[in-house]
């Protein structure tokens, strides 16, 4: 099974990361205010980007990684995402 490491954006322009291994349903419960406490005051939120991995280990690890970046490397990520 797949995961993935995602991007949103949120209605308050904050960026917030995450994984899943099922990203059109986790979209979905985010939208719904059932995700994260904290995009459920932040809805609506947009996928803005995200990758796959191969296990949730991988995934999580990326996370972590671009977690700890400044907001501005994460959009750099994100338009060059959007771009393609």
């Amino acid at each position: 099974m797949n995961w993935y490491f995602y991007i949103l954006k949120c209605r308050d322009d904050s960026f917030y990361c995450g994984i899943t291994n099922n990203l059109k349903e986790r979209l979905k419960e985010h939208n719904n205010g059932e995700g994260a406490k904290y995009t459920k005051t932040r809805v609506p939120v947009k996928l803005i980007y995200f990758e796959e991995h191969p296990d949730k280990s991988s995934a999580c690890k990326r996370e972590i990684e671009v977690k700890g970046w400044r907001r501005e490397k994460k959009a750099v990520l994100a338009s060059r995402f959007c771009s393609r």
